[in-house]
């Protein structure tokens, strides 16, 4: 085992090597023609090379690249229809040599569509017709018979990382943006942003700086959420008011006291871009189970402890 994942680690020390040596150079070229071609990136392959091809067209998807993968062996049989001409075939072949690619090849190169070879023989059928080559150096395979792709599969797979992460870079690909793309499972909750959750409008509990204390505790009661916003005449937000501030406010007639001699005067508060796990943390840190979100100084929402279990992310 061990001596798999150092051989395998040395496929990669070897590629990092030959960046510097121009496979940098063919990675940006790659990622400017992507970006002028203003079509879909196609990847294609066969076997194992087939099978990373399928998680890079997954990956450049996910991070904002438009892509899908064409089986090498179906795309005689109907499937080159899918390739536009704005399109940009990302054709993976270790040897370079793979039968069933010529006729996708032939179909680049009769259509003019731009083709990028992934592969490791610039004399190589593939690496002779292609536009830009990204080729990658050589390499023991893990396989003691030297024949399973084990190293090079794993050199294909960094070499797509690499070139989705360039291109989501480029294009500033923000978390918003990846959050779009994975709606579901725990992935997308993490992503969820305060502002899609928070309670707003009518359902915010706010109260004004002068009135009495039991105008506060008719807000909080009617609104449910066990806090209320004070703010001052121009609707900033100057303090909270909580069931502990009245517990602690507690006296006789306490009820017919200015507000702002009971509330809290450090409010936390987080605006509506914010991350609702990084929302949860800073409500986490203060001990609190509700939180405001701020635009400017105006609260224009609420989140609830509730909300974020109801999301997933607590």
């Amino acid at each position: 085992m061990a001596r798999t994942i150092e051989t395998e680690r040395q496929g990669l020390v070897a590629l990092q090597a030959a960046l510097p040596l121009g496979l940098a150079k063919s990675f940006v070229a790659t990622a400017e023609l992507i970006e002028r071609s203003g079509g879909r990136v196609i990847v294609t392959g066969m076997g194992k090379s087939g099978l990373i091809g399928r998680k890079i067209a997954s990956t450049l998807a996910s991070t904002g690249t438009p892509s899908h993968f064409v089986h090498s062996a179906e795309a005689s049989h109907g499937d080159l229809g899918m390739i536009a001409q704005t399109d940009v075939v990302l054709a993976l072949s270790w040897s370079g040599e793979t039968p069933e690619l010529a006729d996708i090849v032939a179909y680049t190169r009769r259509f003019d569509i731009k083709l990028v070879a992934l592969t490791s023989r610039p004399d190589s059928a593939l690496g002779r017709a292609a536009d830009i080559g990204l080729f990658l150096p050589v390499s023991e395979e893990a396989c003691p018979n030297g024949l399973a792709p084990t190293t090079s599969t794993t050199m294909q797979l960094v070499a797509g990382d690499a070139l989705a992460v360039m291109l989501l870079e480029r294009r500033g690909f923000s978390a918003s943006d990846f959050q779009r793309f994975h709606p579901g499972g725990k992935l997308g909750s993490r992503l969820l942003t305060v502002g899609q959750i928070m309670h707003q409008g009518d359902a915010l509990p706010i109260v004004r700086r002068g009135a009495t204390l039991s105008a506060g505790i008719v807000e909080m009661t009617s609104k449910r959420f066990g806090i209320a916003a004070v703010v001052d005449e121009a609707g900033h937000l100057v303090g909270v008011l909580t069931d502990g501030d009245l517990r602690r406010a507690f006296s006789a007639a306490f009820v017919d006291i200015p507000v702002e001699q009971a509330m809290g005067k450090r409010p936390q508060a987080v605006t509506a871009d914010v991350l609702a796990a990084k929302a949860l943390a800073q409500m986490n840190d203060a001990r609190i189970t509700c939180i405001f979100v701020l635009e400017g100084d105006v609260p224009v929402g609420l989140v609830h402890i509730h909300d974020l279990l109801r999301a997933g992310i607590a």
